[in-house]
C-alpha cells in the first residue's frame, strides 16, 4: 500500500499545485507538466519571478527574445568561432521565449494578443535560428526545408486549435524545443570545429528538415483523428 501525501505528511509536489502549471497546462490543451517539461517550467517560474517584481511586461521579454533570436544571425555568418555566440544566442532567446510566457501567467496579464504576439516572434525566431545553420555555412536547401517544416507544424496546429480541437494531439518529434536544440548544438560545432563548418551546419539542416517532416507527419495523423 502506498504511502500518501496529506497535511503533516511529506510527499512530492503534485504539478497542479505548483504556481504557473494549472495555468500552462490550461494554454497548451490540457497538456500534463510532467518530467522534463515540469522540470524546465520549475526552472522558468523561478527565473520569471524577479522580472514579475520588477513589473516588466511580458510583451518586453517577447520582443527582446525575437531581438536576441536576430542578432544570433550576425555572428552565425562570421565564421571561425563567431558561431559560438550565435548558438548561445539562440539558447537565450528560447529561454526568452519561456519567461514571457511565465512573466504572464504569473502577472495575471495573460491576453489573446499577447498569446498572438508570442505565436507571431517565435515563428520569426524559427526561421532565424534556421537561417543561422545557412549562415554558418550550411546548403540552404536543407535549412530552408527545416523552416518550412516547422512553420507547417505551427499553422497545422493552429488550423486545428481554431476548428475546434482542444488538445495538443500529440508531442511530435519536431516540438519547438528540439528545433531550437537541433539549430543550437549544430551551430555550436560549426563554431567548434570551423575547419568543417559547412559540414556540420548542413547536417543539422538535414536534421532539422528531416524530424520536421516526420513531426508534420505526426501532427497531420493526430488531427485528422481528433476532428474526425
Amino acid at each position: 500500500m502506498s504511502e500518501q501525501s496529506g497535511p503533516g505528511r511529506s510527499g512530492p509536489e503534485q504539478p497542479s499545485r505548483v504556481p504557473g502549471f494549472a495555468e500552462w497546462s490550461a494554454l497548451h490543451g490540457n497538456a500534463a507538466p510532467t518530467g522534463l517539461v515540469g522540470g524546465w517550467l520549475r526552472f522558468v517560474y523561478l527565473t520569471a519571478k524577479p522580472l514579475v517584481l520588477l513589473r516588466i511586461s511580458p510583451h518586453v521579454v517577447t520582443f527582446f527574445g525575437l531581438l536576441v533570436g536576430v542578432c544570433a544571425l550576425v555572428p552565425a555568418a562570421g565564421g571561425s568561432r563567431w558561431p559560438l555566440l550565435a548558438a548561445a544566442l539562440i539558447g537565450l532567446s528560447a529561454l526568452l521565449d519561456g519567461l514571457d510566457g511565465a512573466v504572464a501567467v504569473l502577472s495575471s496579464r495573460v491576453s489573446s494578443f499577447g498569446a498572438r504576439l508570442d505565436r507571431v516572434c517565435d515563428r520569426c525566431s524559427d526561421v532565424c535560428f534556421a537561417a543561422c545553420l545557412g549562415l554558418a555555412g550550411g546548403f540552404w536547401v536543407w535549412w530552408v526545408a527545416g523552416a518550412c517544416c516547422g512553420l507547417l507544424h505551427e499553422f497545422t496546429r493552429s488550423w486545428a486549435r481554431h476548428r475546434g480541437m482542444t488538445s495538443i494531439g500529440v508531442v511530435t518529434v519536431s516540438e519547438r524545443p528540439t528545433r531550437v536544440l537541433v539549430a543550437a548544438m549544430f551551430v555550436l560545432a560549426a563554431g567548434v570545429y570551423p575547419a568543417s563548418a559547412g559540414t556540420w551546419s548542413t547536417a543539422g539542416g538535414i536534421v532539422m528538415a528531416g524530424a520536421g517532416a516526420l513531426g508534420l507527419l505526426q501532427l497531420v495523423v493526430a488531427v485528422r483523428r481528433g476532428l474526425s
